[in-house]
């Protein structure tokens, strides 16, 4: 089944999330898109603040999504390493090196490359 064209005085607001590193589940790109209403008289400047208003309100909606969804990938980043800090600590019991994450670390480069210095 193919998707309905959009009307002819529609344009779409298009934001796409992607990250530097390599892929996994939680930087895997996303893209968002929403419809916005072209106005019929370009020259009616009451139609160019309505079409502005509505791109404003458009570009808030996009950031919250975008923010939400974030928010659920970092949420589940930090499950996921709890749960491998839980196993690294029950391994270094049977004599295996023990790996330990610092949360606020991760929580403050969330989505940045970090370097670690050499002591």
């Amino acid at each position: 089944m193919s998707a309905s064209p959009s009307p002819p005085n529609t344009a779409h607001l298009k934001a796409t999330y992607t990250n530097a590193h390599p892929p996994s589940s939680s930087t895997e790109p996303f893209t968002l898109t929403t419809p916005l209403p072209q106005p019929s008289d370009p020259n009616s400047a009451a139609q160019k603040t309505s079409y502005l208003s509505a791109l404003r309100d458009a570009t808030t909606s996009l950031q919250e999504s975008i923010n939400a969804e974030l928010t659920t990938r970092m949420e589940r980043e930090a499950a996921s390493a709890a749960a491998t800090k839980t196993t690294a600590a029950n391994s270094s019991k049977n004599g295996k090196k023990s790996v330990v994450f610092d949360d606020e670390a991760e929580e403050e480069n969330y989505g940045e490359e970090v370097v670690e210095d050499d002591e």
